[in-house]
């Protein structure tokens, strides 16, 4: 009898639509893909196109306008407001600091430092910019720097506002929009708004999975001297989600400690990189003049929008990445923001920055030029191949290959890239289970149930995505799709947290 009240007790506190309606759209989704490929494709790129080439103005407008808007949060009269009633941090500086950098999109930045810059390597913008040495690094640099990590940062700031100072139990991006939109955020809007992100986040986290999983499986197929298959991919995904599924139970604590593990497994490898590749000073000053670059073009790289459209650059890099670190702005938003009791608004800004672009950039400088290096001096033709048609993973396998004792680097990369999978799908899980309830007090967690309920849709998404290895060019396209009213909320949410900002210090 006890069960059963408890059951219907939890039945009580969910959102049910929340819940039901984006699975079902998955669902939907998966069937498109594998029941008619063809047709899918056509119409999300269909879609694609004109949002890239139509609208794209806005995502840049957006990524600079977030970036100035992160800049004013911190060095105006917001940034003296502490989030919470703490005197101290509720988490000290270095666990706080990996928990933002692995919550984010880490496993992905493990796997783009090694490649990214031979993806743009063919790209005749980059040849008509000045070749490939001087600016595929750059642009690596660019979609990965303080513009991408802004729409982080401006919402965090929002969610913590809204989590620590006005204590809301309603944690959903439709509250977050109450000061704009006041009491329709309770009507289909606000279900709405919280419907576009949750299937927003989907598209992403499968996006994510389905890039960077079959690397692992060929580099445990090098090491164990055994088939590279669909199967032990599906086994790597399913390991993956034991893995977040067993730690989101034991709730941020455990979040905590798997990040801070993270980040020195991280470090470990970039050490074996750095030190026993032997090319330690071309990686270092082709990141010095990599960052150098950037900074000297930034407000051009982040404005060229390539009106006549001699290349396709802008719409499949740029605004492709702007559109992909938006749909994660669902849920790791809100976890920097949960996790930032005590800072205040202009600690969490800087740090957020510092720590996000530190780890990422490290990443991207020591992995990425390594593999560069290689490609220069001939040692592997990365961009060539990856030209003809080959496979990314392969190609950074042979990266490896040309590092001493490359079992032991292939493992380091395998739980590197386990362990920021991890951490990012505790985040997200953490996150999106909070989303489920109709309210749930600040400190409180959600139920084990809910946690379980979207590890294993997180997962299932991916694995149907493995088996349509042509489905990832109409993911992307999802991707961008979804970003346009991630985006539209985004304006929202900082417009709401200004206006009820303003009104908290006329109250103080």
């Amino acid at each position: 009898m006890d069960k059963k009240k408890k059951k219907i007790g939890l039945l009580g506190e969910i959102d049910l639509m929340i819940l039901v309606v984006p699975t079902i759209l998955v669902a939907v989704l998966c069937f498109l893909f594998m029941g008619y490929p063809e047709a899918s494709t056509k119409v999300l790129n269909g879609v694609r196109a004109f949002l890239g080439g139509e609208m794209g103005v806005f995502y840049m407008l957006l990524g600079i306008g977030s970036l100035v808007c992160a800049m004013y949060m911190a060095f105006s009269k917001y940034g003296k407001i502490r989030l919470g009633n703490l005197d101290k941090p509720q988490f000290p500086g270095f666990k706080w600091g990996m928990m933002i950098f692995t919550s984010t999109m880490a496993a992905d930045i493990l796997f783009y430092s090694l490649c990214e810059w031979a993806l743009y390597a063919n790209e005749s913008h980059i040849e008509m910019m000045g070749g490939m040495q001087k600016w595929a690094p750059t642009y690596a640099l660019f979609h990965w720097g303080p513009t991408a990590w802004s729409f982080y940062i401006v919402l965090a700031v929002a969610f913590g506002f809204m989590l620590h100072i006005r204590g809301k139990n309603k944690q959903k991006f439709s509250e977050a929009c109450r000061p704009i939109l006041g009491d329709k955020v309770d009507g289909i809007l606000g279900k709405a708004i919280d419907l576009f992100a949750v299937f927003a986040l989907l598209a992403g986290t499968a996006t994510t999975f389905s890039l960077a999983t079959p690397l692992l499986a060929r580099a445990l197929a090098r090491v164990f001297k055994i088939p590279a298959s669909i199967a032990l991919t599906i086994i790597v995904l399913l390991a993956i989600a034991a893995i977040y599924t067993i730690t989101v139970w034991f709730g941020m604590k455990a979040i905590s400690r798997l990040a801070a593990l993270c980040g020195y497994i991280f470090f470990l490898l970039l050490a074996y990189v750095f030190f026993g590749g032997g090319e330690g000073r071309y990686i270092v000053e082709t990141g010095v003049s990599s960052l150098g670059n950037m900074l000297q073009n930034f407000i051009s790289l982040s404005t060229w929008m390539d009106p006549l459209r001699e290349t396709s650059f802008v719409e499949n890099w740029t605004i492709f990445y702007w559109a992909y670190w938006l749909v994660w702005c669902v849920a790791t938003p809100f976890f920097i923001g949960s996790i930032s009791k005590g800072r205040t608004i202009k600690n969490v800004v800087l740090g957020g920055f510092g720590w996000g672009l530190a780890g990422t950039y490290t990443s991207f400088i020591i992995l990425g030029n390594y593999s560069l290096s290689q490609q220069m001096k001939g040692a592997i033709d990365m961009a060539g191949d990856i030209a003809k048609g080959g496979e990314v993973q392969d190609s950074i396998i042979q990266v490896f290959e040309t590092l001493p004792v490359t079992e032991v680097g292939l493992i380091l990369l395998v739980v590197a890239m386990v362990a920021f999978y991890a951490t990012t799908f505790d985040a997200l899980t953490m996150v999106v289970s909070f989303y489920s309830y109709k309210q749930l007090t600040v400190g409180k967690e959600p139920d084990k149930r809910i946690k379980t309920f979207w590890s294993l849709l997180f997962i299932l998404f991916p694995i149907v995505l493995i088996f349509l290895g042509e489905s990832m060019a109409s993911l992307q396209s999802v991707t961008i799709i979804a970003a346009l009213p991630v985006g539209i909320i985004l304006i929202l949410i900082v417009a709401s947290f200004f206006k009820d900002a303003s009104k908290y210090l006329k109250e103080k």
